[in-house]
């Protein structure tokens, strides 16, 4: 990744569109895709791009600012003498999930060992207040999804994002930390330490420019290159709102599949995924297992005890009665498993809520249900 070919003239006008305030991504791409490359807009005549679909006087008031010619040169120096890697959005290497966004950034920076062609890639957020539960489930996860070295996208920030970079870079999975400001700094500083742990197997990739700072509204932003960068989303803990129930909602929206660690019902930062499991925006995730089934990741080749409980659980009665009646008849909806096994209704939805929790059956599209 990061060994784009276009021209010098070619980047500076990318730079230049990036530059406009009333230009962002989409708007951006359409105009490229339109004018057939970036620097063919600026010199196309005003009154043809007004008739592309979408475009207004507005958006291209600043277009030939020549305050953007000067933004877009100096950025460009400082990627020339960094060595500042990058990927457009047309170019072959560009993230082939995130090719697939609407919002995309047109040109994605990037530091480090990045290799991203056929490869699992899976994004891990959370709560910058990680607890015990959290930080024992990421390294716990980390351990066992490791066999099928899958990268792990994430924020690089304080809490459940560093915990799982670090336990990804231990275990020497690609990791990548998807930052909120420019290549030329980290944020938060106390991090900086593990950056080339990070640098050695993975990265960090961005597509702010170098003036940019760590403010509010561009982790918000970075929250969408974490979500469509990989094909799947954890969140392992949040309080009722924060930014990873965000990127939740933003992998929803690209039709990407969400996982949710669940926790006890009283506890702060168990909230927010107790509720994306509730709401049914996200799969109940209890073990790497749960990924690998739902995602249909093969692992016959690699480590197939990686799917198998790792504990024996105690069952009750009722418990056993379902767990048996699965075990013999294969997937089952919700109406069948209650009426074979001659239990309310209710009292089965909570039932199987709680065998979910112990490990022993996963709900699947269509809402049914199999044994582990």
């Amino acid at each position: 990744m990061g060994d784009s070919q276009i021209s010098e003239n070619e980047l500076i006008a990318i730079l230049r569109l990036q530059n406009i305030k009333n230009i962002g991504d989409v708007i951006a791409k359409k105009l490229i895709r339109s004018c057939g490359s970036a620097s063919a807009i600026f010199s196309e005549k005003l009154q043809n791009l007004l008739k592309i679909d979408g475009i207004g006087s507005y958006t291209l008031r600043e277009l030939h600012d020549s305050e953007h010619i000067q933004a877009a040169e100096y950025e460009y120096k400082y990627i020339e003498k960094n060595n500042i890697s990058y990927s457009y959005f047309m170019d072959a290497d560009y993230p082939s999930y995130l090719r697939h966004c609407v919002d995309s950034p047109v040109l994605l920076f990037s530091r480090g060992n990045i290799e991203l062609e056929g490869q699992k890639i899976i994004s891990v957020v959370g709560t910058r207040k990680i607890t015990s539960y959290g930080t024992s489930f990421c390294e716990q996860f980390i351990e066992d999804i490791a066999p099928l070295n899958p990268v792990i996208v994430s924020g690089f920030a304080y809490g459940v994002d560093i915990c799982i970079q670090r336990a990804a870079a231990r275990h020497g999975l690609q990791t990548i930390g998807c930052l909120a400001h420019g290549l030329n700094q980290i944020y938060p500083k106390v991090h900086a330490k593990y950056t080339r742990d990070i640098e050695q197997n993975g990265g960090f990739v961005t597509d702010f420019w170098s003036n940019s700072t760590p403010e509010r509204e561009n982790f918000l932003k970075r929250n969408r290159i974490i979500a469509g960068m990989a094909e799947a989303t954890i969140v392992i803990e949040s309080a009722e709102k924060g930014g990873s129930l965000v990127t939740a909602d933003i992998a929803n929206s690209y039709n990407r599949d969400v996982f949710a660690v669940p926790g006890r019902a009283g506890d702060k930062y168990s909230l927010g995924c107790n509720n994306l499991i509730k709401q049914q925006k996200a799969h109940m995730l209890t073990s790497a297992a749960d990924l690998i089934y739902l995602l249909d990741w093969n692992v016959e080749e690699k480590d197939p005890k990686i799917i198998q409980k790792q504990l024996f659980v105690e069952l009750d009665a009722i418990e056993k009665s379902i767990y048996s009646y699965l075990q013999k008849d294969g997937k089952q909806l919700l109406d069948s498993i209650a009426l074979e096994c001659q239990i309310p209704i209710f009292r089965t939805s909570s039932t199987l809520l709680n065998m979910e929790m112990k490990g022993v059956v996963r709900p699947l599209p269509g809402k049914l249900f199999e044994a582990i």
